[in-house]
């Protein structure tokens, strides 16, 4: 992999200023050269690679696999823009595909490009068994460590979405701050120019590698 191909890098540029069907109809073969075909061959070059970092990760390199589709729902949305301006990738645990499952994540934006690793929304009984593990003395020390281990390294440890403590869960201090989460994730930021580099892939990879505590401990510690 020789980073992103210019097509990519124009397509998400032209549609975030031209979020309208017609320019997209108008630009299809940059969508299919710089989305579709530079989103395949990033994921099938670092699927595999990923598995010396977890065994049990799983892609596949097609739309509605592992690269997201570009279109919104908007059918419940005041924003009524059509499509994604940026470029999702995901490599998620389980046998089904399901965003709902720890993994690691990439986006290239407009202005910058994130990747890294966890579960960005904790749904249903999901919720309450991670507030358990938080509030554990094990597994919770266990967060708590590895939360400020990622920070030290210039990580961003990401999820936290609400203002008060939920009713019945009370912890010690140090990792009070998680029982505000409803996710859980780690973030790394990279500059967009990075993702034209030819050992980008590399990067992108030794950042998973980092923060692959986060999918771990959730898989361990959440996850059924």
């Amino acid at each position: 992999m020789t980073g992103f191909p210019p097509e990519t890098f124009a397509f998400i540029s032209g549609l975030a200023e031209h979020n309208e069907k017609a320019w997209f109809e108008a630009n299809r073969p940059l969508y299919e050269a710089g989305y579709v075909e530079a989103g395949k061959a990033f994921v099938s070059e670092v699927g595999p690679k990923l598995r010396a970092i977890s065994s049990a990760v799983q892609f596949e390199a097609k739309i509605n696999g592992s690269i997201a589709r570009i279109n919104r729902d908007i059918r419940f949305s005041k924003d009524k823009r059509p499509y994604k301006a940026h470029l999702d990738l995901w490599f998620w645990h389980g046998e089904r595909r399901s965003w709902q499952e720890p993994g690691f994540w990439f986006s290239l934006t407009p202005t910058a490009v994130f990747c890294g690793s966890g579960l960005y929304i904790f749904e249903g009984e999901r919720l309450d068994a991670y507030r358990q593990s938080v509030i554990h003395p094990r597994s919770g020390k266990a967060l708590a460590a590895m939360a400020a281990d990622l920070r030290a390294k210039g990580y961003t440890v990401e999820g936290r979405n609400r203002k008060r403590m939920p009713a019945g869960f009370e912890t010690d201090p140090d990792r009070a701050e998680f029982l505000l989460h409803d996710g859980l994730f780690a973030t790394a930021e990279m500059p967009l120019a990075d993702a034209a580099k030819p050992a980008f892939s590399d990067t992108v990879l030794d950042h998973f590698a980092a923060t692959w505590p986060v999918s771990k401990w959730l898989l361990d510690e959440v996850v059924d």
